[in-house]
């Protein structure tokens, strides 16, 4: 799977203030390659400071999924994986596109 590329982030603990102890908000690019019928792909994106144990509590993408079951989450220190799990019937082979993820840290 490709990994993302034209990462841009932003951390902070502005938003959802005495809950969490710190936030990121992350936007890159991302390519991924085909996912075939009844498969699961991933793809990592490099955010300096995550930790196992931090929440991805949000993900979208600037293009249709064309059905792909897609969540994230922290895989590793510094490392987000997406994951996109195919149960459409047939290969599923989605444009690039951007892709933004909220990531937070309990307090």
């Amino acid at each position: 799977m490709a990994d993302a590329t034209a990462v841009v982030i932003d951390r902070n603990n502005d938003s959802f203030r005495g809950l969490f102890s710190d936030t990121w908000t992350v936007t890159c690019t991302l390519n991924s390659a085909s996912v075939a019928d009844q498969a699961t792909g991933t793809d990592a994106v490099a955010v300096p400071g995550v930790a196992l144990g931090d929440m991805v509590i949000g993900l979208s993408a600037g293009v249709s999924e064309g059905g792909l079951v897609r969540r994230a989450y922290v895989s590793a220190a510094n490392t987000v994986t997406i994951a996109s799990t195919n149960t459409t019937g047939a290969a599923v082979d989605i444009a690039a596109t951007t892709i933004k993820l909220v990531i937070a840290r309990m307090v």
